[in-house]
Order: structure tokens, then C-alpha cells, then sequence
């Protein structure tokens, strides 16, 4: 399915009644201001106005109309980092705190969904981590005993009962969640708003000024929000120039629902050895339907090619495992930031007292928000966590070198698209609905021309670190591929690290 816009939806978009709030009017001051009203800011948001804090909540879109309304929603500790590569590189106690930390968030969530009534389909599920082929089964081995080591409850099985395909060995990680995300948000942002905390959507963040005591943030429409404290719950974060960025990768992520007979595959979440891995869950449906959500064919953001095929691999890839898949019913993709250690980033901002992000989600964004929602606070309220050191955005991890040098000798190759020749020589060569980038003379240009036939042409260059942006067919946005901002056909910004728009052809930055 595909919305007016082009860009595909996924089955949470198009089955949840999500509250709408509006714009910020005026000036205001709070406690604390937290930009994004995804999972981790809501979550925040909701965990400090209970402690009593007046907080203000700003998003440039609609609740969970970011990342969170375009994940799989698996709710796990099974993290697909591996608890063997986590103990290399973070220790014995790091990969404890880690299993602790999300085995906490799925109960975080259950008590909240418990403590407000939140009817989001949450349940308990087995997880079922599987070989994709007889030689992964020494990969299950170690991931069996690492993970017992890390005091996650892991169990060695043959096969996984009640699939329709078989494998030769499988790590089950029993009592597991999973959720409809979208109607997690609806009510988590209504139960904020009943403990206090005000949100405005539709108000973008376009400036950010460090004081010393209290810093400011003035939304695109010139108001300003004075706080004590801020917390950058963007996804990538939107505040901080190059020190973050060079410590993540920003990858695409697709998904596809297809509908298959309710109860002829057990409920559970379920993981192959491939790379990149495929994750599926089950989802309910009508008619005596369920929806079985596959996801896969990760690639680096903006360096992705044959972006349509990865759908039909993904279907192929169903099809071959779970012989009973429909067709595709929604279809979808995201955003997903792999941090060069495999621990997100959540905690005060490196060199600042009262910034505080949230970031490098590593595919667990649920959970990773919602230990955002219980970790940032407590940093605020001076209570602490023992979880702090594993998630401080401002760790060193040496043992995670070889992985930051390749990806930032990745993203120095992508300046070599500055001279190289346009995707096409005329405008003429674009059909409606499609980009291209197009050169002239030392520019480069992000050409669309939309349904009707109209042409929309801004500078090719992403405003962050002046990568040249790439056409993704798929979302119908321009992806940078050094940082992964993301902009809409007609250059407007919808993704961090960029906070402004694609440049107008006449406006410089090209």
C-alpha cells in the first residue's frame, strides 16, 4: 500500500487512531524540553512528569510519525549484536547490563500498558534465534553460553516447534514481548498529558543555543523554549554536528506484512544467521487473518541500489520459509543506526551537563528507548543507575577501533560523488513521480518531478557535512549517504543529523 505521497506505510500507520496536538504558539519554559515525541521521548517525558518535573515535549510530525512508527515492534533481550560480541568488546559486566537493561524495558512497558490501561495488543512471546545453514550451528553454541553467562534464559533446542520449515539448531529465549507500537504511543502520550507534560507537534526545531544555566531551542516558526535541562530524542541527534555521527552508521531496514491463516504459525518472534539477518513476527489481522511481518536487506543509508527488488527478495524469502504468505498487504522500510560497539548511546551529551540524547538504536529501538525513558531521567533527578557507564555517549571502547575506522573510511569514499557525472544530462530524462541528481557545471541538483508533471529542484547537497544526496526510489525521499539525513521529494528535511531543508538552486550550499 502507498500513501498519496508515494511512500509506503506500514501496517501501524494505517491501524492506529493516534492523538493529534498542535503547533507550539507562544514562548514557554519548563523543567525539561524533549525533542521527539517518539518511544524514547514520550517514555522520558512520562517517567519525569511523574517524579513531578514540568516538561515539554516537541516534534516536527505527528506522535510516533518517526522511526517508531516504522519498526517490527519485536520487544526482546535476544539482541542481534550477539552477547558473544558484546562480552569481547564491553566484558563480562557489560553484557550482563545490557541483558538486564532490555529484559527491564519489556517490563517497563508491561507495567506501564498495565498501570494506564494501554490496550496495544502487548503480549508474552518465545523468541527463537535459528541457523540458517548446518555450519551457524557453532554460532548457536557460543551464542547459547555467552548469553546464559550475560544471565539471559537461553535454551539450546533442535527445532522450533510448529514452523513450516526446519533448521538444523536454535537458541529459544522464552517470555519475550511484542506490541502494536503505534497504539503503545497513543496511549503513552495520553497518560503523559494526564501527569502534565505538554506536547507540540508540528513545531520543528530549527535552532539550539547551549547556555550556561538554561538552554533555548526556537522552533522554524520563531518560538522559543527556555529549560533546565533538554533531552535530543531524535533518532539521530539533531544537536550535535560530527563527535556522534563518526560513532554510528545510519542503515535502510525493509519490512513486508503478508497475510496468512490465523494459528498456522505459532505466535513468536523469530531470527535467522543470515547477514543481513531476516526478523518476523506475527501481528493480528481480520477476517481470520493474521499478518505474518518479515524484515530484512539492510543496507547503508543512500548507498543502497535496486531498492524495489529487496521487497520481492524479502516475499521470496517468506515464501520459501512460511509456504502458506499471501501477497504483500503493507510494505514498508526504516531507519536504523548501528553504533560501531553495539550499545546505544543514551546519557548526557559529551561536554555538556544539561543536554542529554538518545541514539544508535542497533535495531532494538523499543527497547533502547524505553531504557532511554528510565536512564535519562534518572540522570536528571540525580538517582543512580548502574546502567550509565555501559549506555555514556561519551565511552571509548578500543576494542570497537577496527569497526569506526571502516565505517568513517566509508563515509570519506561518498565525497567522491562531488565529481562525478549527473544520473541524467536534462530534466526531460525524469519521469513524473522520480528523482535524479543532475549536474551543472561544478553543481549538483536533486531534481523531482512530482505526478503532474511539475519540476522541484534544490541543491544536491546535505546541509550537515555536505555529502551529495541519493534518490530512494522506494520512501520517494533524497538520502545522504555519509550520515543518513533524509529529505522529502521537494528537499524537506525529515531525518537528522540535518535540521534545515535541501538548499533552493539560487541559495548557495551547492
Amino acid at each position: 500500500m502507498k500513501t498519496d505521497s508515494g511512500s509506503t506505510v506500514s501496517a501501524w500507520m494505517a491501524t492506529a487512531d493516534v492523538p493529534n496536538f498542535p503547533p507550539l504558539a507562544e514562548d514557554a519554559e519548563c523543567d525539561v524540553c524533549i525533542v521527539g515525541a517518539g518511544i524514547a521521548g514520550l517514555t522520558t517525558a512520562y517517567a519525569l512528569a511523574r517524579a513531578g518535573k514540568r516538561v515539554i515535549v516537541l516534534d516536527d510530525g505527528p506522535i510516533g510519525g518517526g522511526e517508531t512508527g516504522r519498526t517490527t515492534a519485536h520487544l526482546s533481550w535476544a539482541l542481534d549484536d550477539y552477547y558473544v560480541e558484546i562480552e569481547k568488546v564491553h566484558g563480562s559486566d557489560g553484557a550482563r547490563v545490557a541483558a538486564e537493561s532490555h529484559r527491564s524495558a519489556v517490563d517497563r512497558i508491561e507495567t506501564i500498558c498495565r498501570d494506564e490501561q494501554i490496550a496495544c495488543d502487548f503480549e508474552r512471546v518465545d523468541g527463537y534465534w535459528f541457523a540458517a545453514k548446518l555450519d551457524d550451528t557453532k554460532l548457536i553454541d557460543a551464542e547459547t553460553i555467552a548469553a546464559r553467562r550475560a544471565g539471559a534464559v537461553a535454551e539450546r533446542v533442535v527445532g522450533i516447534p510448529g514452523v513450516p520449515f526446519e533448521t538444523p539448531a536454535a537458541l529459544r529465549f522464552p517470555n519475550q514481548g511484542q506490541f502494536h507500537p503505534l497504539k503503545y504511543m497513543a496511549g503513552l502520550a495520553k497518560a503523559a498529558v494526564r501527569h502534565g507534560v505538554r506536547i507540540y507537534c508540528g513545531s520543528h526545531v530549527a535552532e539550539f543555543e547551549k547556555k550556561p544555566r538554561r538552554p533555548q531551542l526556537k522552533t522554524s516558526d520563531k518560538h522559543t523554549v527556555t529549560a533546565d535541562a533538554v533531552v535530543f530524542a531524535t533518532n539521530s541527534p539533531v544537536n550535535d554536528w560530527v563527535a556522534m555521527h563518526t560513532k554510528q552508521a545510519a542503515y535502510r531496514t525493509y519490512a513486508i506484512a503478508v497475510r496468512i491463516p490465523r494459528g498456522s504459525v505459532p505466535r513468536g518472534l523469530y531470527w535467522d544467521t543470515e547477514n543481513p539477518y531476516h526478523y518476523v513476527r506475527l501481528a493480528n489481522a481480520t477476517n481470520g487473518e493474521a499478518l505474518l511481518i518479515v524484515g530484512g536487506e539492510d543496507h547503508k543509508t543512500g548507498q543502497g541500489e535496486d531498492l524495489e527488488v529487496r521487497f520481492g527478495r524479502l516475499l521470496e524469502w517468506t515464501r520459501r520459509h512460511f509456504p502458506m504468505a499471501g501477497d504483500i498487504a503493507f510494505r514498508w522500510s526504516g531507519q536504523v543506526l548501528e553504533p560501531n560497539d553495539y550499545m546505544a548511546f543514551i546519557g548526557r551529551n559529551p561536554g555538556d551537563q544539561n543536554v542529554y540524547i538518545v541514539t544508535g538504536d542497533s535495531g532494538h529501538g523499543m527497547t533502547h528507548g524505553t531504557i532511554a525513558g528510565m536512564l535519562i531521567p534518572d540522570l536528571i533527578l540525580g538517582v543512580e543507575n548502574r546502567w550509565e557507564k555501559l549506555y555514556d555517549p561519551a565511552r571509548k571502547t578500543l576494542r570497537s577501533a577496527p569497526e569506526f575506522v571502516k565505517e568513517n573510511v566509508n563515509v570519506a569514499a561518498q565525497y567522491r560523488d562531488w565529481v562525478t557525472p549527473g544520473e541524467v544530462s536534462s530534466p526531460d530524462d525524469i519521469k513524473p513521480g522520480t528523482g535524479a541528481i543532475m549536474r551543472d557545471g561544478a553543481k549538483k541538483f536533486a531534481v523531482y518531478r512530482d505526478d503532474a508533471g511539475a519540476l522541484h529542484i534544490r541543491s544536491a547537497v546535505c546541509p550537515h557535512l555536505y555529502c551529495i544526496v541519493d534518490w530512494n526510489s522506494v520512501e520517494k525521499t533524497w538520502d545522504c549517504p555519509c550520515h543518513g539525513s533524509r529529505f522529502d521529494a521537494y528537499g524537506r528535511v525529515v531525518n537528522g543529523p540535518a535540521i534545515s531543508d535541501l538548499a533552493e538552486p539560487n541559495g548557495g550550499g551547492s
